[in-house]
């Protein structure tokens, strides 16, 4: 049996959650859970068509913000014992942003990478009655999926050598950049999951996740009537299908990616 992929649900980190979910409604076609009263944050599970769960939407608080906290999509990373993943990141030249917190689905803890990156440690917990169940929040051919990764760093070379070390990415192959370096395909086992690249055009370092659309020409128009900024025109990537590059109404970058569609 194959090894199940690290990345196992995505979080939108927004200033206001009732506008992120009108937005990625009509441009990746998922619904979105109420948030639970009972709850000390508003927090909102994004739900495919399919009836899975693809990531949550965090509403940031003043709080929050004054930490530091900024609108983005930040990917979890599975683990099999958080504790001695965070002991062994802290230790690497990462930094824990928010201690280990324990769940009905698991346990999770907020890091950096050494160049500063956050992203989520995840150790999950799968249903009593589904001991094997996995996410598939990630699936590389998935309309409403996510479907591939970036991380835009300031030392790509550590990037690498620190995700290889902690969750067994490897890279065999890069794409020549030009001017811009290269871009190192991130691979685990037989699969692809995305690429790391040196910081350009004025981004900030961070990972960025890509959606998956039956239509990129159509996902472009909707990010634009919903009120997104296209970052990038829908143009064709290595493999055939075609990518656009955009920010929501909030200021969270993403991508989607699929066939060109009319």
């Amino acid at each position: 049996m194959s090894r199940p992929v690290p990345f196992c649900w995505y979080e939108l980190m927004t200033g206001d959650a009732d506008g992120a979910a009108e937005f990625y409604g009509a441009v990746v076609g998922w619904s979105f859970s109420a948030p639970d009263p009972q709850s000390l944050i508003d927090y909102r599970m994004i739900l495919r068509s399919d009836g899975g769960g693809n990531g949550g939407v965090l509403q940031l608080s003043e709080a929050m913000r004054q930490g530091a906290a900024h609108p983005a999509w930040v990917p979890y990373l599975a683990v099999a014992d958080i504790d001695t993943a965070l002991s062994a990141i802290e230790a690497d030249g990462g930094r824990a942003l928010m201690p280990r917190t324990d769940i009905d689905e698991g346990s999770f803890a907020m890091v950096t990478d050494p160049q500063g990156v956050p992203f989520y440690l995840m150790q999950p917990r799968p249903p009593a009655n589904q001991p094997g169940a996995q996410s598939d929040a990630f699936k590389a051919d998935g309309v409403q999926h996510v479907r591939w990764h970036d991380l835009a760093t300031p030392d790509p070379a550590g990037a690498k050598a620190f995700y290889g070390r902690h969750f067994g990415f490897e890279f065999n192959n890069v794409m020549p950049m030009g001017e811009l370096g290269e871009y190192a395909f991130i691979d685990f086992g037989a699969q692809a999951l995305g690429g790391i690249m040196p910081l350009v055009g004025g981004r900030t370092p961070g990972w960025q996740v890509y959606f998956g659309v039956p239509s990129a020409l159509q996902a472009r128009d909707a990010i634009v009537r919903a009120g997104g900024t296209i970052l990038t025109e829908p143009h064709q990537v290595p493999g055939g299908d075609w990518v656009v590059m955009a920010q929501d109404p909030q200021g969270a970058q993403f991508g989607v990616v699929g066939p060109r569609g009319e």
